[in-house]
């Protein structure tokens, strides 16, 4: 059985495409895909604990019945904490970069504690579906295609931005782009890589001609215009940073009025480009 999701007049679900809905879930409104094929359906994010994991699994059967695969597309607790209650109902597949699945075992369990208010047992790993599951299917290197009967979806790695291991999901003209591009608040910096994200995001806008429609990790569809727009008000805000970061004399923390972010996210750039500094200089030290 497959049906549209128009079809049920309660539906949560936002029409993409043909075949590709998005879904936004309650708590941190994370955007999760689906792409039906003929022969299986593709989940993209599992949400932040088998709570939320439970009412996408819900809204995906109000359109099929097929069996699942899911994908990661990056390690945040917002992203993966559903995978455990996703593999408890059957889906044996769950795809991410070969970084991603290393990080969602080395830090799952620190992550715990973000999703205490909206899923307090994922929070104290005590209850069903609680474990952190990393993914079991790897993209490294070469972008994979699947095949969902009839339909192919593409994974694949464009460069660091976000975190060090952002999945892409492409589905017809419909890009799936994780927390890369952020819509309806500033993105999220903690341990992104800024420098490496524009130049991901300008690989991204490229792909226009391919895609039409990038659905960001929390947020409204957006189209290639809106990526190009984060793409230089995140070169801008940059750049702003480092001439502080260049100046000793300067206290950095007067560059924040003047980025083009909240308070809270420009003091997370700030802190993230001098903590890559620091590496970069302790890397030179030992070379």
């Amino acid at each position: 059985m497959t049906e549209t999701p128009e079809a049920h007049a309660s539906s949560p679900w936002r029409h993409l495409s043909a075949n590709a809905w998005t879904l936004r879930s309650d708590g941190f409104r994370v955007n999760t895909g689906l792409v039906v094929g003929e022969e299986r359906a593709l989940v993209i994010d599992t949400g932040s604990g088998p709570i939320q994991a439970a009412a996408i699994l819900d809204a995906v059967r109000l359109v099929t019945d097929l069996p699942l695969v899911a994908v990661n597309t990056h390690a945040h607790f917002d992203h993966f904490f559903g995978n455990a209650y996703f593999a408890g109902h059957g889906v044996e597949e769950i795809w991410a970069t070969g970084r991603g699945a290393e990080v969602m075992a080395e830090d799952g369990i620190s992550q715990r504690h973000h999703v205490a208010e909206i899923e307090p047992a994922m929070a104290d790993g005590d209850g069903g579906h609680t474990s952190i599951l990393p993914a079991n299917k790897l993209v490294d290197g070469a972008p994979v295609d699947l095949d969902l009967g009839k339909t192919s979806v593409t994974l694949f790695h464009l460069g660091r931005g976000h975190t060090d291991h952002d999945l892409l999901v492409g589905a017809g003209n419909v890009l799936f782009t994780g927390d890369l591009v952020e819509e309806g608040a500033d993105p999220g910096f903690d341990d992104s890589f800024p420098a490496d994200w524009i130049r991901t995001l300008g690989k991204m806008a490229a792909l226009d001609d391919l895609y039409d429609v990038f659905v960001p990790g929390h947020g409204d569809p957006v189209g290639v215009d809106f990526v190009i727009t984060q793409l230089n008000k995140m070169r801008s805000a940059v750049r702003v940073t480092k001439v502080a970061m260049d100046e000793a004399s300067v206290d950095m923390t007067k560059a924040i009025p003047i980025l083009p972010y909240g308070p809270e996210q420009s003091r997370a750039l700030l802190t993230r480009l001098r903590t890559l500094a620091h590496w970069k200089w302790l890397e030179h030290q030992s070379s």
